[in-house]
């Protein structure tokens, strides 16, 4: 286990999974200037200084991970990656859907406040940093047995880990725009 003067590894983390159903099209193949929003991500976190990254979602292409059980939305994405990953470490989460997120603000939310056991940005549920360990893998199974979905969520996750939050300002909080329509894919692409 790492001592306090020595963090664990940051393992970068796109959700990829979902249906797209409100879009009407996979999110993660968009086009992103010549390139799948999926890459999009995946460079972000890169340029934000995570140590390795992974993509949640059955997607072979890029030795996607899994549900480890389907059709329960991000939580279940991330118990798929809590299986997949050895050992402790700091999960920075990013959807899919956030074309406009900037590796400043990622590269804030991996080194703020390294003791919290989550941090989020104020208002908002994603992205967020949170440390895998064994009680937040033992939270993450608790939480799926949850009957409801709001108890299986992001939003219960953060408030089971006593989630901190950093204040951001108008150019961070324009980052977060995320594309679920097709309206909003428009107005972020223009």
């Amino acid at each position: 286990m790492p001592t306090t003067a020595e963090r664990p590894p940051c393992i970068g983390v796109v959700l990829a999974g979902g249906r797209s159903a409100r879009m009407g099209r996979d999110k993660a193949l968009l086009d992103w200037h010549g390139r799948p929003l999926l890459e999009r991500q995946l460079d972000a976190l890169r340029a934000a200084g995570v140590d390795e990254s992974r993509v949640s979602g059955d997607r072979p292409a890029y030795r996607g991970i899994a549900d480890a059980q389907p059709g329960l939305g991000p939580l279940g994405g991330l118990a798929g990656i809590a299986e997949a990953v050895a050992g402790d470490a700091d999960l920075l989460v990013v959807p899919v859907d956030m074309p406009l997120l900037g590796a400043a603000l990622l590269r804030r939310l991996r080194t703020e406040q390294p003791q919290a056991r989550g941090l989020r940005c104020a208002g908002h549920v994603l992205p967020m940093r949170f440390r895998l360990d064994a009680a937040s893998r033992a939270l993450l199974a608790a939480l799926l047995g949850e009957r409801g979905p709001r108890q299986r969520s992001l939003r219960a996750l953060q408030q089971a880990l006593g989630c901190a939050e950093i204040a951001l300002g108008p150019d961070e909080i324009a980052q977060l725009a995320d594309c679920n329509t097709e309206a909003s894919w428009n107005e972020a692409s223009r």
